[in-house]
């Protein structure tokens, strides 16, 4: 064959074939060596995902102890102001424990037109201006403008017993009506009335001759054009003006009010403001009646 006849060769051939043969020497790697290196790509993604997440938890983690030690901060003004509460409570109490032969119940017969308290901005006459003693205070209230028996201790104990509602202690009552009851209207007090803020609870009811009593200062407006009468009342509850609106609930204001008893103990003969201190036979047998 001559030389004429051999074809020559491309130049580009060896570049193409160098280039196919790297094609084929990556493409024909080992699929083992392909899937690990995919595999350590995967591991590596992983790492990195997982260090993310260990981060953002210890933060998140870290968020919730630094907002759970703001909470517990914010907390502890009020945990101490609790706790300071209950210390004060506790020192009350025990300023409150008095000893059995320093317990005093004095027995006061209050006048007409004096506050049932020690104190008064404006001026008023009070019950400092009749008891000197310090640290007693008054065992329920009576009207400003009633009079007699107000009991009052050093005994805080004491004092919620004598008022407690459900031991039900009878306070006796001398009231001056207008006009004459007759017994039906009596008879309504007994069952019960229905006075604005529901029914009272039956009441002990009588006609009295008029009590030997001191002059009130000032004295009743008493008509003359229309008779009155005196009651003995005795009622077991506390509410507010109460004797005078079951008088006035039947047709009868009251002219006059004044406190008896309060349980055993008795207005007696103590003059209007004048008062006297119980023995301690007295109280012992006033803690007996009220069941200790």
């Amino acid at each position: 064959m001559s030389s004429a006849s051999r074809r020559p060769k491309s130049p580009t051939s060896t570049p193409k074939a160098t280039g196919e043969r790297s094609r084929n020497r990556s493409s024909n790697k080992s699929p083992a060596a392909n899937s690990n290196t995919a595999q350590n790509k995967r591991e590596d993604r992983q790492r990195t995902q997982t260090g993310a997440r260990v981060t953002s938890k210890g933060n998140s983690s870290g968020n919730s102890h630094a907002g759970s030690n703001a909470t517990s901060s914010r907390a502890h003004p009020s945990a101490r102001k609790a706790s300071a509460r209950k210390a004060s409570t506790r020192a009350a109490t025990a300023r409150a424990a008095i000893a059995p032969q320093d317990v005093k119940v004095l027995l006061f017969n209050k006048p007409f037109d004096v506050l049932c308290q020690f104190t008064d901005e404006t001026g008023r006459a009070t019950l400092k201006d009749f008891i000197p003693l310090p640290g007693i205070y008054a065992a329920g209230r009576l009207d400003r403008d009633s009079e007699g028996l107000l009991v009052l201790t050093n005994d805080g104990k004491l004092q919620s017993r004598l008022t407690e509602p459900k031991k039900q202690t009878f306070k006796t009552y001398w009231v001056q009506v207008e006009g004459i009851p007759d017994e039906a209207k009596l008879e309504q007090l007994r069952q019960g009335v229905v006075l604005n803020d529901g029914p009272t609870l039956p009441a002990k009811v009588q006609r009295i001759e008029p009590p030997s009593l001191w002059p009130r200062t000032p004295p009743v407006r008493e008509r003359k054009s229309i008779p009155d009468c005196w009651l003995e009342i005795q009622i077991c509850e506390g509410r507010n003006r109460q004797v005078r609106r079951m008088t006035a609930h039947i047709g009868h204001p009251t002219l006059r009010l004044v406190r008896a008893a309060m349980g055993e103990l008795q207005l007696g003969a103590l003059g209007s403001g004048e008062y006297r201190l119980l023995s301690q036979d007295e109280i012992a047998a006033l803690r007996n009646s009220l069941g200790r």
